[in-house]
């Protein structure tokens, strides 16, 4: 049977839609829930951190750990094997636009309607005020175009390009819409061929082989037919040939490949420059309020293969010390609201194993005396001579590795 996506603008009775075509075709939904708890499930990722690509709030340490990347080869593949075993379903949510276009017995639905609209359901729907829910509209409309400009480079989440469908809920009665739906579901077009259900095993290939490849710190699109996969790579490369054959390698390494091309993507020329990540390197933070000098100091360490992500105060980090996984920090001392030492404190009470390199220049011996107390890593002066960071980085770094292997 078809499969239907349906993705809806926020309070344009998306739900109520739900449970009348389930009435209608007897379809069982599949939720965006569903589909992150199977590709935490299937990796190593945690549920929340999948959420978040979802919901447009990638880590700030993404340039290190490619977390967003990684969760949307899972995500594809936990979509590709829900679509191949499923029948009669209806997907509801952001991840049906995971499902290639060359799988045509998709009948892919948007509901969307005016401002106006919104705000009268969301009267009816919720007790929040006109304001918040112009707000709360805002915020979710943006993370969809996020989503959709990370997919397809379409920041218009409701663009007519993306849908065989668009509905809009205020222009139309839910029960029509209902009908449009259920009358397009029974086209002929819709109808599952030969072609369209190679084209779902396809896409398990496909993305069998783009999570094996993220496995290893790489990111590059990949396409199957029958088994043969094209590789295309989108970033310039020094040595093409040896990044081409390792790739090759390791799409050659699932079962189910008979051949591997690969191409060069439309980026490939600019000035950007692919590498292949490292997941075991620290996530390093930079706590500084002198921004010229903290942004200096990460494009240095950057030169020397150290990323990092940076905040400016001492309230910023401790905020971030619970939203996202920090394991070395450069610290300044002297910062206006909470200094360094608050931020020391408070991390090693709540985060023990981060291990915290104090950067200040206008400490004295006294400050460092309390800084090694209160379990700071080590304690250097500006200006410090690079190549002396570095070294105590890595001594850092070796003492977090050591303790994940324990």
């Amino acid at each position: 049977m078809s499969v239907i996506t349906l993705m809806c603008g926020s309070y344009c009775q998306g739900e109520q839609l739900v449970s009348l075509l389930r009435e209608q075709v007897r379809y069982s939904v599949i939720t965006d829930e569903e589909i992150v708890a199977k590709a935490a499930d299937m990796s190593a990722i945690s549920r929340k951190k999948i959420e978040n690509v979802l919901a447009n709030k990638p880590s700030i340490f993404n340039n290190i750990t490619h977390e967003k990347e990684r969760a949307l080869a899972w995500m594809k593949l936990a979509m590709a094997e829900t679509l191949l075993e499923a029948d009669n379903t209806l997907i509801h949510g952001l991840t049906g636009h995971l499902i290639p276009d060359e799988i045509t017995h998709v009948l892919r639905v948007c509901l969307i309607a005016d401002m106006n609209y919104r705000l009268v359901q969301a009267g009816r729907e919720t007790q929040v005020s006109e304001k918040e829910a112009v707000a709360l509209i805002h915020k979710q409309d943006k993370e969809k175009a996020a989503w959709t400009d990370t997919l397809f480079g379409q920041p218009d989440p409701w663009s007519a390009s993306l849908y065989d469908l668009v509905i809009p809920v205020d222009k139309i009665k839910l029960e029509e819409a209902v009908k449009l739906v259920v009358e397009n579901l029974r086209s002929e077009v819709i109808q599952p061929t030969k072609a369209s259900k190679r084209a779902e095993r396809d896409f398990v290939l496909a993305a069998q082989v783009e999570v094996a490849l993220a496995r290893q710190g790489h990111f590059v699109s990949v396409a199957a037919r029958d088994g043969a996969v094209t590789l295309t790579i989108h970033q310039n490369v020094l040595l093409l040939s040896r990044l081409e054959e390792e790739l090759k390698t390791i799409a050659g390494s699932v079962d189910g490949v008979t051949s591997i091309e690969t191409r060069l993507g439309k980026g490939f020329h600019k000035t950007d420059i692919y590498r292949k990540y490292d997941f075991e390197t620290p996530r390093l933070l930079l706590v500084d309020d002198e921004r010229e000098f903290v942004q200096t100091l990460s494009e240095r360490l950057s030169m020397r293969d150290i990323d990092s992500a940076v905040v400016y105060d001492g309230e910023s980090a401790l905020d971030l010390m619970a939203t996202d996984d920090p394991e070395v920090m450069i610290l300044d001392l002297k910062m206006p609201g909470i200094d360094g030492f608050e931020v020391l404190r408070k991390t090693k009470e709540t985060r023990p194993n981060v291990e915290v390199v104090i950067l200040t220049g206008h400490g004295s011996e006294e400050d460092k005396a309390t800084c090694m107390r209160l379990g700071a890593f080590a304690y250097l002066q500006k200006p410090v001579d690079i190549d002396e960071l570095s070294a105590t980085l890595k001594r850092a770094y070796d003492k977090v590795r050591a303790h994940k292997r324990a």
